[in-house]
């Protein structure tokens, strides 16, 4: 399976009562597979994985399958410090006719980096599913090496990796060790071109919460080698990504994402708070003069 494109790490809606907005997360595929976007990554960090009970972590991925109806990939966020359950998020995520599940290093525990391979070769030989793994080493404490990397690309249910450590240095040294044993995808929208530039194949995005085509268009123009379109295209995104973390990931987006009338609110849940009206102003401001809104 190639993974290969613009895949949007999709939010997770909520209703004014701060249930999960079922209606929205279909229309949001929807929109996502109208303009290009190559697959959907739910319940991952930006959909609120960590606030979601384990019910509603089902629920969202059983949503997104259904509406998707094989139309573009689907990887579910099935990523736990707790290997037991990274395991039965993966099972359920075949269960239900996800293409591959994104698994995240395990946070907050700091394993070392023998753990963190006897971690991932659990997941590989008891789910039988393929894995994106996701390192972000500024969320979970600690840096899957390329190393280990190299070592769980051996197995043939790891088949990609989302990089967000913001190393260039690493990215090229997982490039070298692993060859074509793996697929890297930039996990930093900000760093796509120079990712795309030492043989990534995508993104898993953020801004393409709000902005799918220009993504999609980024990426193909860069695969095509039309370089100097890809150019424009990545400075003309730039300042959105940077500016989708002015207070957090997920926070930020949903406040840019109700500002284009995409959602209805920007609730997200405890412990993270919406954005102040400062933000609101700022971001208002950038969409106008970058003649989004």
């Amino acid at each position: 399976m190639k993974f290969e494109g613009s895949y949007v790490a999709l939010i997770t809606p909520f209703k004014s009562n701060g249930e999960v907005d079922e209606d929205k997360v279909r229309e949001l595929v929807n929109y996502h597979i109208e303009n290009g976007t190559a697959g959907i990554v739910p319940c991952g960090t930006t959909g609120e994985a960590p606030t979601l009970t384990f019910a509603e972590h089902e629920k969202v991925i059983k949503i997104v399958v259904e509406e998707v109806k094989g139309r573009i990939q689907v990887i579910a966020g099935a990523g736990s410090n707790n290997t037991d359950r990274a395991v039965e998020l993966t099972k359920y995520a075949k269960e239900l006719g996800a293409d591959a599940a994104l698994s995240t290093c395990p946070y907050y525990n700091k394993p070392s980096q023998r753990g963190i391979y006897e971690h991932y070769k659990k997941i590989a030989e008891e789910a039988k599913f393929p894995v994106m793994l996701y390192n972000v080493p500024g969320r979970t404490g600690v840096n899957i090496e390329a190393e280990t990397v190299a070592r769980l690309a051996e197995f043939p249910e790891i088949v990609a990796i989302k990089e967000a450590t913001g190393s260039i240095e690493q990215m090229i040294r997982i490039q070298d060790l692993c060859g074509d044993k793996i697929e890297i995808l930039s996990g930093e929208d900000h760093l796509i071109l120079p990712m795309l530039s030492i043989g990534a194949k995508g993104v898993v995005s953020v801004v393409a919460n709000i902005m799918p085509k220009e993504m999609k268009e980024l990426i193909a123009a860069f695969l095509n080698q039309e370089y100097e379109k890809a150019y424009k295209l990545h400075t003309e995104l730039y300042d959105v990504s940077r500016n989708m973390f002015i207070e957090g990931n997920p926070v930020t987006v949903k406040t840019a994402m109700k500002i284009l009338g995409k959602i209805d609110n920007d609730i997200v849940r405890l412990p993270l708070v919406s954005c102040e009206e400062k933000t609101v102003d700022k971001l208002t401001k950038l969409f106008k003069q970058k003649g989004i809104i």
